[in-house]
């Protein structure tokens, strides 16, 4: 069964995400997924209008999100988190595809981001095991 990733993945914090990219490129490769179609978005908070566009084709068997929200000096990275991530997982229920939650944060320093990028690894992982699971 081939299996066709989208990728919604967050300019912000660039330097951060592209390793998330790559990463998540190798593992989807490793794993015999594909990656079909990859969406950037400004920020995390876009996500859900890119996911909604991925959830729709029917090229794309899931939809895994990249990014991460760094600390600030007021709690925005929250506000941020939050919402993305409850509407992302609405986004799954409503189209019956597997959106999977590769962001890191919120509450973290950049050093925290960068040990985390390995993230995009797990979220493509759950991805390809939710596909499956949904398939059999």
């Amino acid at each position: 069964m081939s299996i066709k990733l989208g990728f919604v993945v967050s300019e912000f914090n660039r330097d951060i995400t592209i390793q998330m990219e790559t990463l998540g490129k190798e593992h989807a490769a490793f794993l015999g997924a594909s990656v079909a179609k990859i969406l950037y978005v400004p920020g995390v908070f876009d996500m859900p209008l890119a996911v909604k566009k991925l959830a729709e084709d029917g090229n794309v068997d899931a939809v895994v999100t990249m990014g991460c929200v760094i600390q600030g000096a007021t709690k925005h990275d929250e506000i941020v988190i939050q919402h993305a991530s409850r509407k992302i997982a609405d986004l799954a229920l409503e189209y019956n595809k597997p959106v999977t939650l590769g962001i890191s944060g919120p509450g973290m320093s950049r050093l925290d981001a960068h040990e985390r990028v390995e993230y995009a690894k797990r979220a493509v992982e759950a991805a390809v095991k939710m596909v499956r699971m949904l398939k059999e």
